[in-house]
């Protein structure tokens, strides 16, 4: 039988892995060999409406970090694909003004964390602390920094922003809810997005 890496993030929840919901379980399991894993939904609202980030963010943009702007209602698509033991996204928003694409790719950590490293060649790095959240799948930065190229930049802690994820199952059968935020001291919320999808699994084909 053919050995399927653990994904990262249930190697980094261990035994709290069986108290996700069922349907968490899938969607945060390695995808098989061959397959992809699709997602479908709407970000009921994505970006931030700080109009003075926007300048700073659109620089993240370009390298598919985070979206330089505010929307709501935007649908978007997720591609999800497992390369040796880390896990691939691509979440797709498809923006009045053109698609557009974050990249990150998600590798364990050790005590139970895991790293995610977004966009690319420019790259944020995050570790995140992991957690189940009632039966929804909780993350909470440890640390935040920046690579570019081989220079590495770890944002001190008393300045760096506190990102925060959850992925939870909604009541309707087949739906999950993804809510991600970014604070940072003094200055509040930065930049979110959450919304509702559908996911499933494909051939790669």
């Amino acid at each position: 039988m053919e050995h399927v890496p653990q994904s990262p993030y249930l190697r980094a929840l261990g035994g709290q892995r069986s108290q996700l919901h069922p349907a968490l379980r899938t969607y945060f399991s390695a995808v098989p060999r061959g397959k992809v894993g699709i997602g479908e939904g709407v970000f009921e609202k994505v970006g931030t409406p700080r109009r003075w980030l926007w300048p700073v963010l659109r620089h993240l943009q370009r390298f598919g970090v985070v979206y330089a702007g505010w929307q709501q209602d935007v649908p978007f698509t997720i591609r999800n694909l497992g390369v040796a033991s880390r896990s691939i996204s691509e979440r797709t928003l498809h923006l009045s003004a053109g698609d557009w694409t974050m990249r990150d790719s998600v590798s364990a950590g050790s005590h139970g964390r895991v790293l995610d490293q977004l966009g690319e060649p420019v790259t944020l790095a995050v570790v995140f602390d992991v957690s189940v959240d009632g039966d929804a799948l909780a993350l909470r930065s440890r640390s935040v920094g920046l690579r570019v190229g081989r220079l590495r930049v770890r944002i001190p802690r008393l300045i760096a922003p506190v990102v925060r994820l959850r992925e939870s199952a909604e009541k309707q059968a087949g739906r999950q809810r993804v809510s991600l935020t970014v604070d940072a001291p003094l200055l509040g919320r930065l930049y979110e997005y959450q919304g509702v999808f559908t996911y499933r699994l494909e051939s790669a084909s």
